[in-house]
């Protein structure tokens, strides 16, 4: 199903709500989703709630970054290519941007206490809209005992597993149990009728080049007269493949690969620029322009070769995920017709919103009896819940109030 076009006006508008998601996202993709629905659903209605939680359980499902996949898959639904592709280029650049940055200029880091200072308040506030989004999830989503069952279920593995891998695992117990428990039983010739319409041309050539990717990449990964450049792209791009989840399974992974196995960088290093990215807004995968550039700084290389290495990271992680949810996206109306996908979709959300409540009492706990921290937190989860004042507005009072004290 095509999109209709909009006026230049309302794609302006649609730019700017990006700007202002881009800039106070903070608190992960569950936070992010809960700004999502704010931005695009609820004050502007550039989509419908429904569509927005659809387009988050494909990207759930989908390998790469989560948040960058729905906030893409969004635009190309309002403006097509052109304001998708704009679209991801707001949101990455930014922090991907900061991130380069604060790998060519590494020693700035020990002086990040004063930045953390000023950014004291962005946790509670952040756990405020992390509260906001369970809250209004909760009530759209949890609707039946299987959803709630499998809510609570996803919570107690994220609690009794601590592992990176649960979240897509619990997201595919989830879309299974749905859609067994949910589908009925024909839907052959919806079948016939979607496969049909789908241009098999197109499928080849889209199947052909991520294999072609995966084929060099392994050739690359096994042997070493390639530069440095080129083996990062590999190393970012193969990831960005098999990452589902987001950032908490992507950090560990970039640990064990750039760390522990290929010594590219060191533990303070990679461990300072990731408490860097937490302190940011954006993307979490933007966190691989720092590996990037910081990787080509202790090889040798210059100021260039460091913003290289920079723009390598950001664009290797996310280019098998961009690829991916813009092809699936202009087909998505005609896949979610078919009843197993359909049915499945509850039990993805379901889950979802079981990792936001997980996320919400993990970021909780270090506050433990902080009655301002707690406070801050309320007053901002009231704020989004009975008011129309705009995150921006919340999150850039709380850096003045750590500014000021």
């Amino acid at each position: 199903m095509q999109p209709k076009p909009i006026s230049v006006k309302k794609q302006w508008l649609f730019i700017r709500n990006v700007l202002f998601f881009t800039f106070t996202s903070f608190g992960g993709a569950q936070a992010h989703l809960a700004l999502l629905l704010k931005y695009f659903v609820h004050s502007t209605r550039f989509i419908s709630e429904e569509e927005l939680l659809e387009l988050n359980a494909l990207a759930q499902v989908l390998p790469g970054p989560a948040s960058t996949q729905t906030l893409v898959g969004i635009a190309w639904k309002v403006g097509k290519l052109k304001l998708a592709i704009i679209t991801f280029l707001i949101w990455i650049l930014p922090t991907a941007a900061i991130m380069t940055f604060a790998a060519i200029s590494y020693a700035l880091l020990d002086q990040k206490q004063k930045f953390n200072d000023v950014l004291e308040y962005i946790q509670p506030i952040a756990l405020g809209i992390v509260a906001y989004g369970a809250w209004k999830l909760g009530r759209k989503v949890l609707t039946s005992q299987v959803s709630i069952f499998l809510a609570i279920g996803s919570v107690v593995a994220t609690f009794v597993l601590r592992n990176a891998y649960v979240f897509p695992l619990a997201i595919l117990v989830g879309g299974i149990i749905s859609s067994a428990i949910e589908t009925p039983k024909e839907e052959t010739e919806l079948r016939v009728r979607l496969f049909s319409n789908l241009n098999p041309k197109k499928m080849i050539y889209f199947l052909g080049a991520l294999l072609l990717f995966a084929l060099v990449g392994a050739i690359i990964n096994r042997t070493s007269p390639f530069s440095l450049p080129i083996r990062l792209l590999e190393n970012f791009y193969r990831n960005g493949i098999l990452v589902f989840g987001g950032g908490q399974v992507l950090v560990p992974l970039m640990f064990t690969e750039f760390v522990d196995m290929k010594h590219y960088l060191a533990a303070p290093g990679f461990l300072s620029g990731f408490a860097l990215q937490q302190a940011l807004p954006g993307p979490t995968f933007s966190f691989t322009s720092y590996l990037g550039a910081l990787s080509m700084k202790n090889f040798g290389y210059g100021l260039s070769g460091q913003i290289l290495g920079g723009l390598i990271g950001v664009v290797g992680i996310n280019l098998p995920g961009l690829i991916l949810v813009l092809f699936i996206v202009p087909f998505w109306d005609d896949l979610k017709k078919i009843s197993r996908i359909r049915h499945s979709l509850s039990g993805i959300n379901a889950v979802s919103v079981g990792f936001i409540i997980a996320a919400f009492i993990l970021l909780l706990i270090p506050m433990a009896m902080n009655w301002l921290f707690l406070a801050i937190m309320v007053a901002t989860f009231l704020l989004l819940n009975f008011t129309k004042v705009s995150p921006p507005f919340i999150v850039l009072a709380g850096i003045l109030i750590g500014y000021i004290f």
